[in-house]
């Protein structure tokens, strides 16, 4: 099995090996196991799914509360040549018929579906007739109520493992404390999963926080005295993009970006 999984992160990432604990999580599910995966952001936990969703016969179920991220990987997937959809909101009933109709009868790998969406009516009718091999829960600290996002849609979702009971879940997140944690499996309706969790400490990254008046000032003396290259965080879209256009005036080579721009701009 391990050659198994290390071939389609060949063939299908160019990667020769896993990162720390990304293989033990693929392991755990594809022996079955309920997994409870938490890993630091950048950490790779899309592979822990995809992965081991290619290595399964059927369907690899992914929730997340987020579009953007789910329309960049069923682009990444569809790029590799796997069979990747999402229905995310805007679409037409047809449109969404049909992506259904293609994962009872067709041959998609992976559906990509919002907790709302799957909580509908329309879409329960019709998932409890596709063969699901694996179900992953992304962003999963927002099923509790005691997590900093939480989402109450995300409550909805005891109903997979009643009508999959044999079928492993696969909750991650990239932070969780043990109360959120417990919380996240009850409402999954998991009884005992399997732990992962990586070392979340960074030594190779400091935290400074000061008190400015005069923030832009401040921050172009900063940018003048740094090399390579710089994020810098910005709390709106407005906000961003008028902070783009004063760098630029400074004579900084510089670009903004959100979710709020066109795909291919991003």
């Amino acid at each position: 099995m391990k050659t198994n999984i290390r071939q389609l992160l060949s063939r299908y990432w160019g990667h020769a090996e896993f990162r720390p604990l990304q293989e033990d999580i693929i392991l755990s599910v594809l022996d079955g196991k309920d997994t409870l995966a938490l890993l630091p952001t950048g950490g790779g936990k899309s592979i822990c799914f995809q992965v081991p969703g290619l290595a399964k016969e059927g369907i690899c179920l992914v929730i997340s509360p987020l579009i953007a991220l789910m329309k960049d990987q069923v682009e990444r997937l569809q790029s590799k040549g796997i069979s990747a959809q999402s229905i995310i909101s805007g679409m037409s009933k047809k449109e969404i018929d049909t992506i259904l109709d293609n994962c009872i009868y067709g041959h998609v790998k992976f559906l990509y579906v919002s907790p709302e969406r799957l909580s509908s009516e329309l879409f329960i009718a019709r998932f409890q007739r596709m063969n699901i091999s694996l179900i992953a829960v992304d962003e999963a600290h927002c099923i509790s109520q005691w997590g900093y996002d939480f989402r109450p849609s995300y409550r909805k979702l005891d109903f997979i493992k009643k009508s999959f009971p044999t079928v492993p879940i696969l909750a991650m997140t990239a932070s969780a404390i043990p109360l959120v944690q417990k919380d996240m499996l009850v409402q999954l309706g998991i009884q005992d999963a399997n732990l992962i969790t990586d070392q979340f400490l960074r030594p190779n990254l400091s935290y400074q926080v000061k008190k400015e008046t005069v923030k832009l000032f401040v921050l172009k003396n900063l940018l003048k005295e740094l090399t390579g290259s710089v994020i810098i965080y910005c709390n709106t879209r407005n906000n961003v993009a008028q902070l783009t256009s004063m760098l630029s005036s400074y004579g900084f080579n510089v670009a903004g970006y959100h979710a709020g721009m066109e795909l291919q701009e991003r």
